[in-house]
């Protein structure tokens, strides 16, 4: 409901005319994953009961519980990825976690409810390699899924606008393939387009509205879905606005909604979010007054928080494989500061003249801001605010926005030994501690048990979280599950 990413995203149409205080009497809630445009805290703190039980995804890190506890939240149902469990009144759930580090990388989910027969898949955010888990459970009658873009390629690149165009064009065009495709491997009777598009309702990002005819526009809403959604012959799509209702059942489904004409609606977006950005100016201009922490020493504040990243990361440091710079700004959009984050080198220091893999540039009260609520994911706070501009030489480097996803030594440890695994196949990796031969990687979360395991006697500690193994057996002594390969060195 409220504004995400420095105020720049939000929720398209607008659903503060909704009874929030009686939707938020639930018994269970569900949230998707720890992004701020699905998990919106003012708002889960002011009207979601904190009776409801959380169906919470199992994700590798406990952080989305974590914040939830903080909100005043206490009841947990802790599900295991792909297997069902039933709920009070007959009421049967199963939530799927994906746990790349290009998730999250503490995750996004798909949630898939079943009651009296009737299927409903929720995937949300989330990309799956495929939803054959969801088809062996029987055939879903409603499919809700993202269509729209969520993220900042190609329109903060520093290139021309036709090149934007072009790219933007191409990036639409997958997008819309992309969710044909899924549609069409899960074949729901019902689909939805939900989850987006944002709007943008600072002035300074109004341009990234879709109401110009931008053929190289991310963001096409719903009714946008619908045309291109038809062009491949699809007949079985429901728009959803805020208060709109679906009834869903094994034989149809229908749908009313609170405007009287939908295809009137959208021919009037543009007036719509002129209207929403004069009810939400006061809450930007509001937003914009806690960014500025003058105290905040920015290149102290990057060294204190990167460098000792830097020296723990191998995969990451490696794969960014050359320097990337950030250019800060004053509001003016004068560049006052540049720092440069020297992957090889392992180093944090003021830029000069060096040839650069990345570049940013980015108001340096935003990275105060950063600095300040010690945010560990600037790729999903700053990157995707699409408050700066980019450059780069070559192709787009994964690495880099990864690296930035994780500034805590818990997100860190977990991505370094997920690209291990999966890019290297070096989950048969062994080392040697203390006369026992184990693998590299904490069954935990991955932590590089070179630097984090400590042995006694026939135990094992993880240092990074705690975690103890018994060696002799591989069993873990903290928790069920996460068996530890281990064996006496010759």
């Amino acid at each position: 409901m409220n504004p995400a990413y420095f105020a720049s995203w939000f929720p398209f149409p607008d659903n503060s005319q909704l009874d929030w205080e009686k939707l938020g009497d639930t018994d269970y809630l569900y949230v998707s994953h720890l992004h701020r445009d699905h998990f919106d805290a003012a708002h889960l703190t002011r009207f979601v009961s904190k009776k409801a039980t959380v169906l919470l995804p199992e994700y590798p890190t406990s952080e989305l519980e974590d914040e939830l506890r903080a909100l005043g939240f206490s009841s947990f149902l802790k599900t295991v990825t792909n297997e069902v469990v039933e709920l009070d009144g007959g009421l049967k759930i199963m939530i799927q976690a994906l746990t790349s580090p290009t998730d999250g990388p503490i995750g996004d989910s798909s949630l898939w409810v079943e009651y009296d027969g009737v299927r409903l898949l929720n995937q949300n955010d989330a990309r799956p390699t495929d939803l054959q888990r969801f088809t062996d459970l029987g055939h879903v009658h409603a499919h809700m899924i993202q269509f729209s873009g969520a993220i900042w390629y190609p329109m903060v690149y520093e290139l021309p606008q036709s090149a934007k165009t072009a790219f933007g064009k191409q990036k639409r065009e997958r997008q819309f393939d992309r969710t044909f495709r899924y549609i069409d491997d899960l074949k729901a009777s019902q689909v939805f387009p939900i989850a987006g598009p944002p709007c943008f309702l600072d002035d300074s990002l109004w341009h990234l509205n879709d109401i110009f005819g931008d053929e190289g526009n991310i963001f096409p809403d719903q009714h946008e879905f619908l045309i291109e959604y038809a062009k491949v012959g699809g007949v079985n799509a429901h728009v959803l606005l805020p208060g709109s209702v679906s009834k869903v059942t094994a034989a149809d489904c229908e749908t009313s909604h609170l405007v009287d004409d939908l295809d009137d609606f959208f021919a009037n977006k543009e007036s719509h979010l002129k209207e929403y950005r004069e009810r939400q100016r006061p809450v930007i201009e509001a937003a914009k007054l806690t960014w500025e922490h003058p105290e905040i020493d920015v290149l102290a504040g990057m060294k204190e928080r990167i460098e000792p990243l830097l020296e723990e990361s191998l995969y990451l440091a490696e794969g960014v494989g050359g320097p990337v710079r950030f250019d800060l700004t004053d509001p003016d959009d004068v560049v006052i500061e540049s720092i440069l984050v020297d992957f090889p080198g392992k180093r944090v220091v003021p830029a000069a003249d060096e040839k650069v893999r990345y570049r940013f540039r980015t108001e340096r009260r935003l990275v105060e801001h950063l600095l300040f609520t010690g945010e560990v994911d600037w790729a999903n706070s700053l990157f995707l605010s699409c408050r700066f501009s980019a450059a780069r030489i070559g192709q787009y480097n994964e690495f880099v926005y990864a690296f930035f996803k994780c500034l805590s030594e818990e997100r860190l440890q977990y991505a370094e030994g997920w690209y291990d695994e999966h890019e290297n196949s070096t989950d048969a990796e062994d080392i040697t501690l203390d006369g026992w031969q184990v693998q590299r990687r904490c069954p935990h979360l991955k932590a590089d048990l070179t630097r984090f395991g400590d042995v006694e006697g026939d135990t094992l500690t993880c240092l990074l979280h705690g975690w103890k193994f018994d060696l002799p057996s591989g069993r873990c002594l903290t928790s069920a599950g996460h068996h530890l390969r281990a064996s006496r060195a010759e």
